[in-house]
């Protein structure tokens, strides 16, 4: 068994990080989506740090990481900020990034910011600008998503009761689970529950700055100017992110591999966890720091 190296670190503007650290060699450091957990990497996690040094951390705001005394820093920016501090808590110079959904924008970000910290990038199910629009082939998503913000404004603590409510019984779990993505086929189940569990948690107030900070996002042009080794890889039933964003991000990442997994969700890498495990291998080994 993997031996687990678990810590805190204090980011740029005092919030404390929780991260898990598992293996040696070649670092990787593992960004899941919003709302999601640690565990939505526990395949790779457990797979890739039988020769690689693998981490995964909580996003501020999440689970056993700290809120942010300023709600301005619950923005993506402000995530990408925590991976200096975080690889300097680890002594990396140096590492390959791997993100999920919301994971993207945010390496987008980093990498604007600190292009010398990337050794390749892997991008599952990812976007660079707002999912919401064309989300499950429709355009009410968004504006649902508004709706919800000004009920939460207007009435929040029946707001957090019914989200409790919805979350916290059993039927729900099937219902969040198609929301969010999974494939009911291939996921299993405990890891369904383990992240209704997980959302159930989070700050609401959180969540909705997060969220709309993503819709206001755009990284096409962070995207263009990547120039390291890049994966892309898509489920071909991915109805949270529109497929279209995520060729748009191949073609915007100049020379960036594009991998679609048949009948992936949203969460190809708990669907498909062995298939995507060899790909995402076969393309870290061909881009090993010199």
């Amino acid at each position: 068994m993997i031996h687990v190296q678990s810590g805190t670190f204090r980011s740029f503007d005092g919030v404390p990080i929780y991260y898990e650290v598992r293996g040696k060699g070649e670092p990787i450091i593992f960004i899941y989506g919003i709302a999601c957990l640690i565990n939505h990497w526990h395949c790779q996690l457990e797979y890739f740090s039988h020769n690689f040094q693998t981490t995964a951390f909580d996003m501020r705001g999440h689970h056993k990481s700290g809120l942010p005394e300023d709600t301005q820093n619950l923005t993506i920016e402000a995530i990408a900020k925590d991976l200096p501090p975080l690889m300097r808590e680890l002594g990396l110079k140096k590492a390959h990034f791997v993100g999920h959904s919301f994971g993207t924008p945010v390496i987008l970000k980093a990498y604007s910011l600190f292009p010398e910290l990337f050794q390749s990038i892997a991008f599952i199910n990812g976007f660079a600008k707002n999912p919401l629009k064309g989300m499950f082939g429709l355009d009410f998503v968004e504006p649902l998503f508004h709706k919800a913000k000004q009920f939460h404004k207007n009435s929040p603590d029946l707001f957090a009761s019914l989200w409790r409510f919805f979350i916290d019984n059993y039927i729900s779990k099937f219902g969040l689970g198609l929301v969010v993505g999974f494939n009911l086929r291939h996921t299993q189940l405990k890891d369904i529950e383990i992240y209704t569990r997980g959302v159930s948690t989070l700050p609401l107030q959180a969540l909705l700055l997060y969220y709309e900070d993503m819709i206001n996002f755009n990284g096409e042009e962070l995207a263009e100017k990547i120039a390291v080794p890049t994966l892309i890889i898509s489920g071909d039933k991915d109805f949270v992110t529109p497929q279209k964003l995520q060729y748009d991000l191949h073609d915007l990442i100049k020379g960036s591999e594009f991998c679609v997994v048949p009948y992936g969700s949203h969460c190809t890498q708990l669907d498909f966890p062995d298939y995507i495990n060899l790909r995402l291998e076969k393309f870290l080994l061909n881009n090993r720091q010199a």
